[in-house]
């Protein structure tokens, strides 16, 4: 593995990436989260174990921003949109065992996703084409929700397209976020426990047509805005 980071990060980046989609993919069409959780924590533990060997820890974000949270609103923006699952009530949608697991997946998922698409893949096409990296980094990361229509995850048309929409969104300040403060820490904690929260949603209000397309419109433009601010107030 080492070997192919070293001749091709690009590669090296479309490989996790392959590996994460494909692999989740498989266990989450099984009526248990427990399996996807199984796979997603090993492959998070030797992805860190491997950044840690490879003294590539602080390379791909896993240290302190090199911006103050005062000059990053002290990330109010990323809290907002952590919350949003939670906007209209609480609903417990599985059983507890089945929501730790659920819980811990999600946690799983933040750390992987953040740390492929705006670690390896935005790190590696960065030294070549910046602006490219952003974009490639952002739709990437959107268009891999598709996945949820395919992977027996239950996941409807409307939901998944919002997911794609939003996630671009979330992708490019994420992208941003790292590019400006060095740090995927915030980026990975928000994904994570925003998708987490997802378990404890009230779906019979946040499955409605209204609330999916209202709920997927804040969270676009708060990205896209709290991003844009990133960008300008960190400019060099």
């Amino acid at each position: 593995m080492t070997k192919l980071y070293r001749k091709n990060e690009i590669l090296f980046a479309i490989l996790w990436i392959v590996v994460y989609i494909v692999g989740s993919s498989i266990f989450d069409g099984f009526s248990t989260k427990l399996y996807t959780l199984i796979f997603q924590l090993v492959l998070s533990l030797f992805l860190f174990g491997w950044l840690y060997t490879q003294r590539l820890v602080a390379e791909y974000g896993l240290c302190k921003s090199k911006i103050s949270s005062k000059k990053l609103l002290y990330y109010l923006p990323l809290l907002l949109m952590v919350s949003c699952n939670l906007w209209f009530g609480v609903k417990l949608q599985y059983t507890v065992t089945e929501s730790i697991y659920y819980v811990c997946s999600m946690l799983c998922v933040g750390f992987l996703e953040e740390m492929i698409f705006r670690g390896f893949l935005f790190k590696a096409m960065s030294k070549d084409n910046l602006k490219m990296a952003i974009i490639v980094s952002s739709v990437t990361f959107g268009i891999g929700h598709i996945i949820n229509l395919f992977n027996g995850s239950g996941a409807e048309v409307l939901a998944s397209v919002c997911q794609v929409g939003y996630a671009m969104a979330f992708g490019y300040l994420a992208v941003m976020l790292f590019y400006k403060s060095k740090s995927l820490i915030a980026c990975i904690l928000a994904h994570g426990v925003m998708n987490a929260l997802s378990v404890f949603a009230n779906t019979d209000i946040m499955n409605t047509f209204e609330v999916q397309i209202g709920v997927s419109l804040v969270l676009f433009v708060v990205s896209i805005l709290y991003a844009e601010y990133i960008r300008k107030s960190s400019e060099d």
